[in-house]
C-alpha cells in the first residue's frame, strides 16, 4: 500500500512538472513572437525616420538576427524568474555576457542598413 501511494504521488509530481515545462515553452514562444514583433516594428520605425529601408534585403535579415540576442538577454535576466517553471539553477547572465550580447546586437543594427 505504501509503495502504491509513493508511485501515485511520484506520477502526480512528474505530471505537474511536465505541465509546467510545456506552459513555460509556450510562454517562451509567445515572448519571442510578441516582443520580437514589437522590437522589429520599433527598429523599422527608427530606420524610417532616417529614411532607411531594410525590408526585403539582407539588412532585414540582420535586423531580425539582432533581435534574438536582445530577447535572450531579456528572458535570461528578467522573464525566467517570473515563469511557470521554477528551478534552483536559474541564474542571470553574467555582466560580461550581457554586455557582449547587447554590443553584438547594437553592432548588427548599426551595420544592417549597409547591406541593401
Amino acid at each position: 500500500m505504501l509503495i502504491a501511494a509513493f508511485f501515485t504521488d511520484y506520477r502526480k509530481k512528474v505530471g505537474e512538472m511536465m505541465l509546467r515545462v510545456i506552459l513555460e515553452l509556450f510562454r517562451i514562444i509567445t515572448i519571442i513572437f510578441v516582443i520580437g514583433m514589437i522590437m522589429g516594428l520599433i527598429i523599422h520605425s527608427i530606420y524610417a525616420i532616417f529614411g532607411i529601408t531594410v525590408e526585403n534585403t539582407t539588412g532585414g535579415w540582420i535586423v531580425g538576427m539582432a533581435i534574438f540576442p536582445l530577447l535572450y538577454v531579456l528572458y535570461k535576466n528578467r522573464f525566467q524568474f517570473s515563469g511557470f517553471y521554477k528551478n534552483g539553477k536559474q541564474v542571470k547572465l553574467s555582466n560580461r555576457t550581457t554586455a557582449i550580447l547587447l554590443c553584438s546586437s547594437v553592432l548588427m543594427l548599426t551595420v544592417a542598413p549597409l547591406f541593401r
